[in-house]
């Protein structure tokens, strides 16, 4: 299925104007958990509004899975999957690195989909027929980079605390086997993926929200995003992307022993 081009900026326009004004201003802050702390802020619930605002204007019978405000019609066949600010911690932290997160499911599979950072003004987005890229430098269609093996590769994690215990100790191997590697940037280091700047991000513990609108754009510019498994990432998970099917298997084959 193709999505509009026009929808997509919509969209990222009508959540910048949610998140945009919060950005680097000092706000309350929730913590959803009782022990821990998972943030959640005014941005990311008025965000999530005004992009559920959008599609049910333009698709009223498709559902919709949202981060902050639950789920509408999941049995339907077209599902958006919404994560408002991908990288709260980022937010909060005045670090321009998170993203607006909108994804389209067809059948539970991931078509189309877009990664908003209106700070640096980026609009990253599949839409069913290529991942496109909107920004600084002028607009222009995304391709991966060609890397085939890990010691010419640049691999991202949000922090390598996330894996424990025997998976950790893969995960250690296999950072000491690529050219470089960095922390964080939550959502803008898959963009990233497909925009031939990175060739490996590892994340374990993804939820939906946090991968759906990724894998197209990853996808439809040549890459490859699965779990730890090899299976489909768009119920999250475990989840791995990687520029080529070389690079995807040999970083598998460290990580799972």
């Amino acid at each position: 299925m193709m999505v509009d081009a026009g929808f997509m900026r919509r969209i990222a326009t009508a959540a910048a104007a949610e998140t945009l004004p919060r950005f680097r201003r000092l706000e309350a802050v929730e913590n959803k958990l009782a022990s821990g702390f998972d943030p959640v802020t005014e941005a990311d619930q008025e965000a999530e509004s005004a992009i559920r605002a959008l599609i049910n204007a333009e698709f009223p019978d498709h559902g919709i899975l949202g981060e902050e405000h639950g789920s509408e019609n999941l049995g339907n066949s077209h599902v958006w999957v919404i994560d408002p600010i991908d990288g709260t911690r980022a937010f909060i932290s005045g670090l321009p690195v998170w993203g607006t997160l909108v994804g389209l499911t067809v059948e539970g599979d991931a078509v189309a989909g877009l990664m908003s950072q209106p700070f640096t003004g980026e609009l990253f987005y599949a839409d069913g027929k290529g991942s496109h890229y909107e920004g600084p430098g002028g607009p222009r269609k995304l391709a991966v980079r060609k890397t085939t093996s890990l010691a010419n590769a640049t691999m991202f994690t949000t922090t390598p605390s996330l894996f424990k215990g025997e998976m950790r100790k893969r995960y250690d191997h296999l950072e000491t086997q690529v050219q470089l590697a960095r922390y964080g940037t939550d959502c803008y280091a898959f963009a990233m993926v497909a925009a031939g700047q990175v060739d490996i991000v590892v994340d374990p513990g993804l939820k939906p929200y946090d991968i759906v609108a990724l894998i197209p754009i990853i996808e439809q510019a040549g890459g490859i995003v699965t779990t730890f498994e090899g299976g489909p990432a768009e119920n999250g998970g475990d989840i791995i992307a990687a520029a080529t099917p070389e690079l995807h298997a040999a970083a598998l084959k460290v990580l799972m022993g």
